[in-house]
């Protein structure tokens, strides 16, 4: 696992890298490269490397008020999970999360991604709510650390 870097996403090429693993993890919420900008403005987004080779990303979405709760999302693709990946851009984020002044910890994921949910829960994380966004059919699921 010494071998994972996460690099905080800076310019276009890793944006579109980013963009690439969310898009991938969540089709229903793919976005072009101005969402992935605008996003970049408000959240912490990372990306993550084995070598030169791009496995996974990640969001953190800092607390709306002081001791708020902050969102922590670890995205790995499907060809690079169960290797410990997930774990270590979680621990990143969580930590961020943590300088933050977060309250409490949470995190989003399409009902669909079984892997994502077995994740966020064998790390404590208990549903909060389900929800299907306005327009669209695909539910997702809040959840919090525990």
């Amino acid at each position: 696992m010494s071998d994972l870097r996460i690099e905080t996403v800076r310019g276009d090429a890793m944006l579109e890298q980013w963009r690439h693993v969310h898009n991938v993890i969540v089709p229903p919420a793919a976005m072009d490269l101005a969402g992935a900008r605008e996003r970049a403005e408000r959240y912490l987004l990372a990306n993550a490397y084995l070598g030169d080779v791009l496995v996974g990303c990640s969001t953190v979405r800092p607390p709306e008020r002081a001791g708020g709760a902050a969102t922590v999302i670890a995205r790995v693709l499907p060809e690079h999970r169960r290797r410990g990946h997930g774990t270590v851009l979680y621990e990143h984020g969580l930590a961020h999360a943590r300088v933050l002044g977060a309250g409490a910890v949470e995190t989003c994921v399409l009902a669909v991604n079984e892997d994502g949910l077995r994740f966020a829960e064998a790390r404590g994380f208990v549903e909060l709510e389900q929800y299907v966004l306005d327009g669209k059919s695909d539910v997702w699921i809040d959840l919090r650390l525990g």
